[in-house]
């Protein structure tokens, strides 16, 4: 099984955007850290998880537990619904990924346990020299 765990974080609303994603597979562990560009905090969590589907799918990973401190993309993943029209392409990018595994499950967590976080932080770090 694949633990893993997805952060996105935003210097700004919107402002510098990063996303952290940390896999678990066994005793092997992969740290990544993405910068963005220019997004909200939401937008850099969903992106965020959309990075961790696509690094799984190249691993050809069966079972998928997602882990995410991020309550609205939680929500809209187990509803397969988000309001905002800005968040809607990416949640469908994201639901058509997760078809790709066999067993998939996602569950919220406190920030605290979230071992992406760091690796957020580093991806909005990760935007200098970028333009705006």
């Amino acid at each position: 099984m694949f633990e893993v765990y997805t952060d996105g974080a935003s210097s700004g609303s919107p402002g510098w955007a990063g996303g952290g994603v940390f896999i678990k597979n066994g005793s092997h562990v992969d740290r990544y850290s993405f910068p963005f560009g220019i997004k909200d905090t939401h937008e850099a969590e969903f992106l965020a998880v959309i990075k961790a589907l696509e690094l799984l799918k190249e691993r050809e990973a069966a079972t998928v537990s997602l882990r995410s401190d991020s309550q609205t993309v939680v929500q809209a993943i187990e509803k397969e619904y988000v309001h905002k029209e800005v968040y809607k392409p990416l949640l469908e990018e994201i639901l058509t990924l997760s078809k790709e595994f066999p067993l998939f499950f996602v569950k919220w967590i406190p920030s605290k346990e979230n071992r992406a976080d760091s690796l957020a932080r580093e991806g909005v770090r990760q935007n200098k020299g970028m333009k705006k």
